[in-house]
């Protein structure tokens, strides 16, 4: 009986400390750090790109799926992501992206996503 409530303190341990320390304190990265740090790996999946491959950058929202062809930060915790027919403004903190690389057949030309950063007031 020993044994088990010894791994259920532990459990406990690991949940509380969980909740108290944030992902982004536990990687050094403050709040407003997320937006720039995002934007900087979409450019550089991006730039390694070949000639006829294209990154293809998904949002999901419930029930959803946005093909981003946009992202803009107005400020470091915001993003408005933007696609053909839809656009998402999220908490940077809580933003998720899929991103797949996909090669686009000749004539056709591979479209790039556009990064955009707003100006600071």
């Amino acid at each position: 009986m020993a044994f088990a409530d010894l791994t259920k303190q532990l459990a406990q341990q690991a949940i509380s400390s969980a909740i108290k320390d944030p992902p982004a304190a536990a990687a050094g990265l403050a709040p407003g750090e997320y937006g720039p740090v995002i934007l900087a790996q979409i450019g550089l999946m991006q730039r390694a790109l070949k000639e006829h491959e294209e990154l293809i950058v998904l949002y999901h929202a419930g029930g959803e799926r946005i093909r981003v062809l946009e992202i803009f930060l107005p400020s470091p915790e915001v993003a408005v992501l933007t696609g053909a027919l839809a656009r998402a403004i999220v908490p940077v903190s809580s933003l998720e992206l899929v991103c797949k690389v996909a090669k686009v057949p000749p004539p056709a030309q591979p479209v790039r996503v556009s990064l955009v950063v707003g100006k600071p007031k």
